[in-house]
Formats: C-alpha cells, sequence, structure tokens
C-alpha cells in the first residue's frame, strides 16, 4: 500500500528497509550454516576417532585371535606329539613286556637248576656219608682177627658173633644201596633189636632216618635222626644227623628250626664236612 500510494522518499525507505532486512536474514543463515558446518565437523572427527579407535580395537582383537590360534595350533601339535609318545610308549610296554616274560621264564628255568644243584648236593652229602660208613666197616673188618690156630674157643665165638653182626649190618646195607629204603629199614631195625650197643648201632639208626630222607618223608627221616642223637650221643653220626634233620626241615618248609640245627652244627664241629655244609646251606637261607 506504501508502494502505490506514498511518496518517492518513503518509497526508498521502504526499499531500504525490505533490502536491509533481506541482507540481515541473509547474514544470520550464513551463520547458522557454518555453525552447523561445524557441528557436522566435530561429530565426523568424533566417528573419525572412534572408528580408528574401533580399528585398532579390532586389530587387537583380530591379533589376540591370531595367537589364541597360534596357542590352538600349538596345543594341538603338543597333543599330535604327545599321542605319538603314548604309542610309542605303548610298543615299549609291549617290548618290555615280553621282555619280562622272558626274563621270568629264564628266572623259573635257573631257579629250577639251583633247586636241582641243591638237591645233588643233598644227595651227595649222603653219599659222602655212606662212604664213610664203609670206610668204616672197611677198618672194623681189616681189624677183626682171624681165628687161626691156637685161638681159644672163647675168641673163636667172639670171631663167630662179630662176622654175624657183621653180616647182618651189611645186609641191611646192601639194600640200602641199593634203593630198596623199606627192606634196607627192617633190616636195620632187626639188626637193632639185636645188637642194641655196638659200633655199628648209630651207624644203622642213622641209614633208617636217611632210608626215609630219600623218600622224602621228611619228617619221619626228622624223628629217626632225632634217635642218633638221643641214644647215641657219643657216636660219631651224630653231626650228620644234626645237619640232615636241618635239611629236613628246610624242605618241609620251617626256616627257623633248619637254621638253629645247622648253625648248631657249624658251631659244634668245626672244621668238618658237616660244618662246611652247613655254612653253605645257612648261607641259601634268606
Amino acid at each position: 500500500m506504501l508502494l502505490m500510494g506514498g511518496t518517492a522518499i518513503e518509497k526508498n525507505l521502504l526499499l531500504f528497509m525490505i533490502a536491509c532486512s533481506s541482507t540481515y536474514a541473509g547474514c544470520a543463515t550464513t551463520i547458522d550454516l557454518q555453525e552447523t558446518q561445524g557441528k557436522f565437523d566435530t561429530e565426523i572427527r568424533a566417528l573419525k576417532e572412534e572408528n580408528a579407535g574401533i580399528r585398532k580395537d579390532t586389530a587387537k582383537n583380530d591379533q589376540a585371535i591370531t595367537d589364541i590360534r597360534r596357542r590352538i595350533a600349538d596345543i594341538a601339535a603338543d597333543m599330535t606329539e604327545i599321542r605319538e609318545d603314548m604309542e610309542s610308549l605303548k610298543g615299549d610296554r609291549e617290548v618290555l613286556g615280553k621282555g619280562e616274560s622272558d626274563i621270568r621264564a629264564e628266572f623259573l628255568r635257573k631257579d629250577k637248576e639251583f633247586g636241582d644243584i641243591k638237591n645233588l648236593l643233598d644227595q651227595l652229602s649222603s653219599r659222602m656219608n655212606v662212604i664213610e660208613n664203609l670206610l668204616e666197616i672197611g677198618r672194623s673188618g681189616n681189624q677183626a682177627p682171624k681165628g687161626e690156630k691156637g685161638v681159644s674157643d672163647d675168641s673163636k665165638k667172639a670171631i663167630t658173633a662179630k662176622t654175624e653182626k657183621e653180616s647182618a649190618y651189611n645186609s641191611a646195607y646192601e639194600a640200602f644201596k641199593e634203593e630198596k629204603y623199606e627192606k634196607a629199614r627192617e633190616g636195620f631195625h632187626d639188626f637193632l633189636k639185636q645188637y642194641q650197643s655196638t659200633e655199628y648201632s648209630d651207624s644203622a639208626q642213622f641209614w633208617i632216618g636217611e632210608s626215609y630222607y630219600f623218600e622224602r618223608s621228611y619228617e619221619q627221616a626228622i624223628l629217626e635222626y632225632e634217635k642218633v642223637i638221643k641214644n647215641y650221643p657219643q657216636g660219631n653220626k651224630v653231626p650228620n644227623a644234626l645237619l640232615k634233620q636241618g635239611f629236613s626241615f628246610l624242605n618241609i618248609g620251617d626256616k627257623s628250626s633248619a637254621k638253629l640245627l645247622l648253625e648248631q652244627v657249624a658251631k659244634n664241629y668245626p672244621g668238618t664236612n658237616q660244618a662246611r655244609m652247613a655254612r653253605a646251606k645257612l648261607a641259601e637261607i634268606k
């Protein structure tokens, strides 16, 4: 309305005011845009920094994952090596098991051989006693009177009695040597009934014990050896009887009694074959 009806001055003033108003409005819009742009720039920088941080964290995570995967791979390799070692050990164990079986079999074989040797030594011991007894018989026979002319009747009777005594003893002993142990026992028992106290009586009683020993009737042998010790304490068969009692107790598993008897032989009869055999047997007993 002013433009249409006003003066030129008014028109110009109005135009100036509109121009100023437009200019001011344009200036305000530019400032707002600049502020907004600044905010955007700030946010963008923050986003970039955040993104950089995320990437950095991601890289760290990737590295951590890589390290974990590497450790897993190492563990897997270790597990594989352990399995291989276990398989190897299993094979070694099988080999060792086989070796152990071989060793055990060899040990049993050696133990049997050792047992056979011990039995042989025991038998040799008894055979030595047999030989000693034979030597005694031989010496006694060589010392016997010959029954020559001029010998009195009493002497002849004595010679006859001695011959009969030796014959009875030798007959039983021959059965013993032939391993006819029951027959030998009968002969020695008959001999002892008739000749209770002679130079052969302790030997006869000892061979009765030996006959049971060779039949492996060790408990009965112990009882018969005891008769040698009790009935003929001054005879020369006492060390043998004690020794064989010790062997017999050992054979029935009574190591304590065996050790006591063998120690007695070693102590009371030093320097004899019986003492040496007792010490050797003691060394075997654990």
